[in-house]
């Protein structure tokens, strides 16, 4: 099939080359001509795991990028719009879908042919057949359902490994306003066999990605009030906590005779200094802003958000219990990306930890192996290293924020010193530091007095 894609970010640059590599002809649109030439020239845009292998393999032959977005829908059958869709005031900023779908309702307008306009950015339930629809249709000057079809078409992608996720999904969920927009929508994803499919309306293809993101959020932020319990109690580890919670039937797959493996999910119960990226944050927090618009309370969904806000203040406070001051204490920060395998640094933890150490009067060495920040506002007076043995040169204390494989370097780096370690994703082991602290845990002292 003929298919186009509005918009080369994460979800929409993947989906290309992940479509092309299944034999469609794509053709990705951008406003950005430097993206688009990038693209163009086999160069990947973004840092994700087997995408330029990807797109090296396609580019030129199943797989073009361009900034005429009415040509590509012209000479395309499916219209997939995969804009951001950040939170502005705590509320989701449609502008961006809302423009893509008024740009190809134009483009349809003198096309005979039928079309399908399929929303694959993450938008509040409802909005596909509200804003989209009359947007594409104020454009086009047709009916959605009639004259073109209206789908959504959510993603599940895992920043750093998206590649693998959408090569090898466990669920492909297809909303569509009518049987035909599923028909199509089936025909994309007919190389996918083995793959189950869940047929639904617009909203409720919506509300699937919501509710499984908010399920992933409410996970981590209650994995992380456990590690305060943990440390407030004193020699109870939520690592061997959340371990033992690991080997539950619900979140484990045994077979007879082999040690049982640990579900996926389980990896979102496990103590750290909150979550971050593009999804979860303003995604739970759309949602909650869209149930307090509809009159509906979301306790959980605030508390989820609170837990999480607050998990930054946890490992500062983990470093001050060796300060009397923070002030000039040389710290280093590993980590900027909001999570191992990839450059996105949109709401990373590191970010929040940065600012209060530097409100504390910290001097602040940061490091991140991928993530290159460029005139990032919380990074200005911050020194950047070159290399994890450069950002440890003259440092007092390591505050872990990300959790790369590169990391694990730390005990041989650091034998013998009395550098303190705060593991905020507790990867390190906490034998392996003359001094350490680690979210969800604290050493009980015999004396009733925190060591």
């Amino acid at each position: 099939m003929n298919l186009s894609i509005v918009g080369t970010g994460y979800v929409g640059l993947v989906t290309g080359v992940c479509l092309a590599e299944r034999g469609h002809n794509v053709v990705c649109i951008d406003v950005d001509r430097s993206k688009v030439d990038m693209i163009n020239a086999g160069k990947a845009p973004i840092h994700e795991a087997g995408l330029p292998e990807l797109l090296s393999r396609n580019i030129g032959r199943r797989l073009t990028a361009t900034t005429d977005l009415a040509r590509a829908v012209h000479d395309s059958e499916v219209t997939f719009i995969a804009v951001g869709t950040p939170a502005v005031d705590g509320r989701i900023d449609l502008r961006y879908v809302e423009a893509a779908a008024a740009e190809v309702g134009q483009a349809l307008r003198d096309k005979g042919s039928y079309h399908a306009l399929v929303v694959k950015s993450t938008v509040i339930p409802g909005t596909t057949d509200t804003v989209v629809r009359r947007s594409a249709e104020r454009a086009s000057g047709k009916k959605a359902g009639e004259d073109f079809g209206l789908g959504m078409n959510p993603e599940f992608l895992t920043e750093g490994r998206a590649i693998e996720d959408f090569t090898n999904p466990d669920r492909i969920v297809l909303g569509g306003i009518d049987e035909r927009t599923h028909d199509v929508l089936s025909a994309v994803y007919a190389s996918f066999t083995g793959v189950p499919r869940v047929f639904t309306n617009n909203a409720t293809a919506e509300m699937i990605k919501y509710a499984a993101n908010s399920l992933l959020a409410t996970m981590i932020s209650f994995t992380n009030e456990i590690g305060r319990l943990c440390s407030a109690v004193g020699d109870v580890d939520v690592v061997d906590v959340m371990r033992g919670v690991h080997q539950s039937l619900y979140l484990t797959t045994r077979q007879l005779g082999r040690e049982p493996v640990t579900a996926s999910i389980a990896s979102f119960l496990e103590a750290g200094c909150g979550f971050g990226g593009s999804c979860l944050p303003k995604d739970v927090t759309a949602l909650a802003a869209q149930g307090e618009q509809l009159g509906v309370p979301t306790p959980m969904l605030r508390a989820t958000l609170e837990v999480n806000a607050g998990q930054p203040d946890e490992l500062v406070a983990l470093l001050s219990r060796h300060f009397p001051s923070l002030n000039q204490v040389r710290v280093t920060v590993l980590g900027l990306a909001f999570k191992p395998d990839t450059d996105d640094l949109r709401e990373s933890p590191a970010f929040p930890v940065i600012r209060r150490l530097r409100s504390a009067g910290a001097r602040l060495t940061a490091f991140d192996p991928i993530a290159r920040p460029h005139n990032h506002p919380d990074l200005q007076g911050v020194r950047l290293a070159s290399s994890l043995e450069d950002s440890l040169h003259g440092a007092e204390a390591v505050v872990l924020v990300t959790r790369w494989a590169e990391f694990n370097r730390l005990p041989q780096l650091l034998a013998g010193s009395k550098v303190l370690v705060v593991d905020g994703r507790r990867v390190l082991d906490r034998n392996s530091f003359g001094a350490y602290e680690g979210i969800g845990w604290r050493r009980a002292s015999t004396s009733g007095s925190e060591q």
